[in-house]
């Protein structure tokens, strides 16, 4: 009796494990972009950063809807944070849960990288994941 208990146990442990490491799956074709600033722009702040998204939809984080997610800025990032976690989310992580397509942020004087992704309803990036190009700022 205490080994089937003991296997069920496993069996369910397994099955949240695969269940929460499966990513969501993105619509082909969608299209993820940095309406504006333009890669290359000199901007003052507060810089206004405008997210563009084709072939998808926007949800609110927690909305689990199909051929949906929300945005998540990433700033002056070298290298893509993990694609199969939630995104973190600090100064460089920037969430927009709320479903928002636009933020206004501060930047040190200098030049910066802005670059997007999508994440699902649960801030893990899509399978394939939806990037922006990574364009380069200046701040004056």
């Amino acid at each position: 009796m205490l080994v089937k208990s003991l296997a069920g146990i496993f069996i369910s442990v397994l099955l949240l494990t695969t269940t929460a490491s499966a990513r969501t799956p993105s619509p082909e074709g969608a299209r993820l972009y940095i309406i504006s600033p333009a890669n290359g722009d000199t901007v003052s702040n507060p810089v206004t950063v405008k997210f563009g998204l084709q072939g998808m939809g926007v949800a609110p984080a927690g909305i689990e809807k199909p051929a949906t997610g929300h945005h998540h800025l990433l700033i002056d990032l070298e290298d893509m944070p993990a694609l199969d976690k939630p995104l973190p989310s600090d100064e460089r992580h920037k969430h927009f849960g709320g479903g928002q397509t636009e933020t206004t942020i501060e930047l040190q004087p200098g030049q910066h990288t802005l670059q997007l992704i999508m994440g699902d309803n649960n801030h893990i990036p899509h399978d394939p994941p939806l990037v922006s190009e990574k364009i380069t700022v200046t701040v004056e």
